[in-house]
């Protein structure tokens, strides 16, 4: 039968673009996501354990497959275009129902199963192993990815959805996120073992400041806090040396160049016998550590399974 004049044919390009998408597999997506998630095809490579020209190679074929442009090169970064953008949000979509099918898969075996990635700022690197030794145990079918950055870049993976769990000392109150306390993280004065100071009790500001005083870049949680606690007191914040890590300010106090004010988690992980908590008026700093996630996030068994670890319930809701 002939059909009416008045049928409306498929477009041409709807139906191309459903057949091309189709013709992709989820390796080809999966290193595009790398890829995108790092601007570069030789970290893509290293991370996926690929060599250089195969991911080249196979991003090619996805791009003559889906006849699009995915990304364009701006340096020597490759950023994402219009069309790669859309991409890597279906991406992120499809890998992580992928990731709920295996876990409630295998929790049909009475095992949590699956993944579970987990992004920390770099304080919390000292925290963590102990909370993932013990959940790895209990689980020793659950995958961990677990991604230790500063605050900033922690930021950048919760705002691209990179991970199930972020843990925060100060999380990004401007998100639209939930946040579990679950532990403590006392910010203590620390000086070298031979200091003046040491061993003194209830110090006052005016014995500290004529001190040289260390600190961490602007923008890190520790930073934060101590700022705030300077403002609270009516302190003066004025830093001879801003230093980007934990080891190093331990180690540049301990080589003398002057004071600092650190997680006291950091204390038990290298220069104890060289290092002393000093006794301040007002401190430690009381400060906690959380554990943050998306309002919205849908968990799978493994994340879940996480958070009661953690002690805290997935349906809290506690906004910070």
């Amino acid at each position: 039968m002939k059909p009416s004049s008045d049928a409306s044919p498929e477009p041409a390009t709807a139906s191309r673009l459903r057949f091309h998408t189709r013709q992709t597999t989820f390796r080809q997506l999966e290193i595009f996501r790398e890829v995108a998630r790092r601007g570069s095809v030789t970290e893509a490579a290293r991370a996926l354990h690929l060599a250089q020209p195969t991911v080249s190679t196979q991003l090619a074929r996805l791009q003559e497959t889906l006849d699009e442009t995915l990304f364009e090169q701006i340096g020597r970064r490759l950023d994402l275009t219009s069309a790669g953008e859309i991409l890597r949000s279906g991406c992120e979509d499809l890998f992580e129902v992928l990731e709920r099918i295996d876990s409630r898969l295998g929790a049909l075996h009475g095992l949590t199963a699956g993944t579970l990635r987990l992004g920390v700022v770099t304080t919390a690197k000292y925290l963590m192993p102990a909370y993932l030794g013990a959940f790895c145990r209990q689980f020793p079918e659950v995958e961990v990815q677990f991604s230790i950055c500063n605050r900033n870049e922690l930021v950048s993976r919760l705002e691209a959805n990179q991970d199930d769990f972020y843990v925060f000392s100060h999380p990004p109150i401007e998100l639209d996120i939930t946040s579990h306390p679950f532990a403590d993280n006392p910010l203590v004065f620390i000086a070298p073992a031979e200091h003046p100071l040491a061993g003194k009790a209830g110090l006052t500001w005016h014995e500290l400041a004529p001190w040289p005083f260390l600190v961490r870049e602007a923008g890190s949680g520790t930073r934060l806090a101590i700022e705030r606690a300077f403002r609270v007191r009516d302190w003066p914040f004025a830093p001879k040396m801003v230093i980007a890590s934990n080891e190093a300010i331990k180690e540049s106090v301990i080589a003398g160049l002057g004071i600092a004010v650190l997680s006291r988690h950091t204390l038990h992980h290298g220069g104890g016998e060289s290092l002393v908590e000093l006794d301040v008026e007002g401190f430690p700093i009381r400060t906690e550590w959380s554990v943050v996630h998306w309002r919205q996030k849908v968990f799978a068994p493994a994340a879940e399974a996480f958070l009661a670890h953690l002690g805290v319930a997935a349906g809290g809701d506690n906004p910070r």
